[in-house]
């Protein structure tokens, strides 16, 4: 599919999608000679999860590309697991594959904190409106 073709189904701009290769976070379509570039069922899914990582989790671009760098990371120590027989490769693998997990936790957890923060905020001031309240009444 064009660029375009690829903005509508995500719905996203060509602008967008531009920017997130310019960034990293999308390769950038197979281009034939002459020919506009090119994307793929594939490319639609990381957009798909760019978009849900920043919406669900409140993330800057930076921190959804160290999430999705990490998880590209993994997929590739998944490959060289499943394709190596030997103990201590698998070993190696999986040690490598934890750090990837792990960084990809603590960006979750400053998130999950910073959020529980905010409803701790609330909760105090909604306590505070109703006693407030009481007193009044």
């Amino acid at each position: 599919m064009k660029i375009g073709d690829l903005a509508e189904r995500t719905g996203t701009t060509p602008r967008t999608i531009r920017y997130y290769e310019e960034i990293g976070l999308l390769a950038s379509g197979t281009r034939e000679k002459g020919k506009h570039r090119v994307y793929g069922d594939a490319d639609a899914e990381r957009i798909d999860e760019i978009r849900r990582l920043r919406d669900l989790l409140g993330l800057d671009l930076h921190e959804v590309k160290q999430l999705l760098e990490a998880e590209d990371a993994r997929a590739e120590l998944r490959r060289r697991y499943h394709a190596s027989e030997d103990p201590a490769e698998r070993v190696s693998v999986l040690d490598q594959a934890l750090d990837h997990v792990t960084a990809q936790l603590e960006l979750v957890r400053k998130r999950k904190d910073e959020v529980q923060r905010l409803e701790d905020e609330l909760v105090d001031r909604r306590r505070r409106i109703r006693a407030r309240l009481r007193e009044l009444r």
